[in-house]
């Protein structure tokens, strides 16, 4: 059996003494691994970073084989990257997530184009965070857990919404919240998609995607704790403020 398709690559591991395995997520057979020959090598490893846009070529005698991969670079995304700490902690934090989040061989189309476009505004450290924060928000959807913005989910007002169910994934507004305010989590105008937005908004919205992605996704898949990544990328934005 074989395919051949695009994706970004998300994490290596060595494999023997000269083969890597690689998890590459595509645009039509999703989060796939496979076994890279020769992947160690010096003509081979520089092109297996994280991040980096490849086309692979996959083949193995049966389906359910982890199977090997050859790979050959589309794009590096190593420059930009490296262009800061922002910009390395935040790739860090969308492979992970996408390695510890997505189920394996599902394909998820729009996630994966999202993804592309997103890493390649990748060091523009100006409108890269609120591009996070919405691609964290299209995460949770993609994956069943979903919020929903539109209205308070006490009153119905389409007005006045500052909070966030942590039961429901709700809007809940001012007057609807009362004296249940403080358990509730932020709903910055940026969740909403209303225009740009300042470092702490988006921080205030990572709190509360990240309670969904902690209280919901991660339980869904055993209760294993979220990446560390994710946690060292909201540091890095935290300390802009």
């Amino acid at each position: 059996m074989d395919w051949r398709d695009h994706g970004i690559l998300l994490t290596v591991r060595r494999h023997g003494e000269t083969s890597a395995i690689i998890e590459v997520f595509t645009e039509a057979h999703g989060r796939h691994a496979g076994v890279v020959r020769g992947g160690t090598s010096r003509k081979i490893a520089p092109i297996l970073q994280p991040g980096a846009q490849v086309d692979v070529l996959w083949r193995a005698r049966l389906e359910d084989h982890l199977g090997t991969f050859q790979v050959e670079p589309l794009r590096s995304r190593a420059a930009a990257a490296f262009s800061g700490r922002l910009a390395l902690a935040g790739l860090n934090a969308v492979v992970s997530l996408l390695s510890f989040c997505l189920p394996e061989r599902e394909p998820h189309p729009t996630i994966y184009t999202q993804t592309e476009r997103m890493m390649d505004l990748l060091g523009q450290d100006e409108i890269w965070p609120l591009a996070y924060l919405r691609w964290e928000l299209a995460l949770l959807d993609e994956l069943g857990f979903g919020l929903d913005l539109g209205q308070c989910a006490v009153t119905g007002a389409t007005e006045g919404l500052a909070y966030v169910s942590p039961k429901t994934g709700r809007a809940v507004s001012v007057a609807g919240a009362g004296e249940w305010a403080d358990r509730l989590l932020p709903l910055p105008p940026c969740l909403r998609g209303e225009g740009t937005a300042p470092d702490t908004e988006i921080v205030a919205g990572l709190q509360t995607t990240g309670y969904f992605l902690e209280h919901r996704v991660a339980p869904s898949l055993g209760h294993t704790p979220l990446p560390d990544a994710r946690g060292r990328f909201v540091d890095q934005v935290t300390r802009r403020l």
